[in-house]
């Protein structure tokens, strides 16, 4: 018999740290505090057996789990089509990992204790849809167009040691002229340094075209889930396929979560953050968080604003006559585009039909 029984509310939180092969739990109720621990592989059964666990202690009001966007994924995933409230603990305060200590246990006590407090309000990318196979086919095309342009600078650097009959051959080429010269190099003996140099730039040749027929085809597939996602991303003016994708990636498959545009840009790393401080009040910096990623790709669609849309451009003289540097004007439009897109990703309002 729980000698404690009578200290419970059976209203309990769950927090979990998350780890490869196993997850560390711990039940805190919310008036009884910490009531138990639990360690589970990171498989089907191990979920089910936290999910049997956590509910024998009461009414679960959430499960608090760090790392939903890695190795706390799949346990996020599970729980939430079982119906529970998940939300992203979040990295522990590093104050106080300094002062108590660290282990899996207490990591997974702190997860618990952050959403009692309400201090762990995030809801995660649920990671179901479209959103969620743009971002593994970005990360498997990202990879491609690095791993593309790293040939080339290197097929480049060893064409500087080539003869001068293949230098002049290839001189002024394109790189898919170049890749496609120099892939049809027929080598046949190995006994000089310039025969080596020949075999080398044939494989560098036949890697690049390889990765760049890879990075296209990812590139199509790419688009057409962004099509059918979300069309009306690519609507406004500047913004293509890999920033719309970017955007994607970012909002996930439950744009809902992101309750405000100040989030999405939070999110994006492009609200200001404030700097005041004694004679300094009102000053601002830029917030170096956020996606870069999507930062990076909202700046892009600045940029191309800036050059052909004319009601950017006139913008843009509106407010260099006002005194604006060129960064401060950067910094509002990117405001203004991140206005834009969180009113285009916002789920539709559900209509409610009266009744007959």
């Amino acid at each position: 018999m729980n000698t404690n029984a009578q200290h419970t509310s059976g209203h309990v939180v769950i927090g979990v740290d998350t780890h490869k092969h196993v997850h560390v739990a711990a039940v805190m109720d919310t008036i009884g505090g910490i009531l138990a621990t639990l360690t589970i592989p990171t498989d089907t059964g191990g979920f089910r057996q936290l999910l049997d666990w956590a509910t024998s202690f009461g009414s679960v009001l959430a499960f608090g789990i760090e790392g939903t966007g890695s190795y706390g994924a799949t346990l996020a995933s599970f729980l939430r089509r079982a119906g529970h409230k998940v939300v992203e603990a979040g990295r522990p305060d590093r104050r106080l990992r300094r002062m108590n200590g660290k282990s899996d246990t207490l990591d997974a006590e702190n997860a618990a204790r952050a959403v009692l407090a309400g201090f762990a309000t995030a809801t995660p990318k649920s990671a179901d849809g479209e959103a969620e196979m743009i971002r593994q086919l970005k990360i498997v095309h990202d990879q491609a167009v690095e791993q593309r342009t790293a040939a080339m600078v290197t097929m480049k650097a060893m064409l500087v040691h080539a003869p001068d009959p293949l230098r002049n051959e290839t001189a002024g080429k394109t790189q898919i002229a170049l890749a496609r010269h120099l892939a049809g190099l027929r080598p046949r003996q190995l006994d000089a340094p310039e025969d080596a140099l020949r075999h080398a730039l044939r494989t560098l040749a036949k890697r690049w075209q390889y990765l760049d027929t890879e990075a296209r085809d990812l590139t199509k597939m790419i688009a057409d889930l962004v099509h059918r996602a979300a069309p009306q991303l690519l609507e406004p003016f500047g913004i293509g396929v890999d920033t719309a994708a970017e955007i994607l990636v970012v909002v996930g498959d439950n744009p809902e979560r992101i309750k405000s545009e100040a989030a999405l840009a939070k999110l994006a790393g492009i609200a200001p953050v404030p700097t005041g401080s004694g004679m300094t009040s009102g000053r601002h910096r830029i917030n170096h968080g956020g996606h870069r990623q999507l930062d990076a790709a909202i700046y892009r669609t600045v940029i191309v604003r800036m050059r052909f849309h004319q009601p950017t451009t006139d913008y843009v003289n509106r407010r260099t006559a006002e005194g604006k540097t060129k960064r401060e004007i950067i910094r509002c439009l990117k405001r203004y585009v991140i206005r834009e897109v969180y009113h285009l990703i916002r789920p539709a309002p559900r209509t409610i039909s009266a009744a007959s």
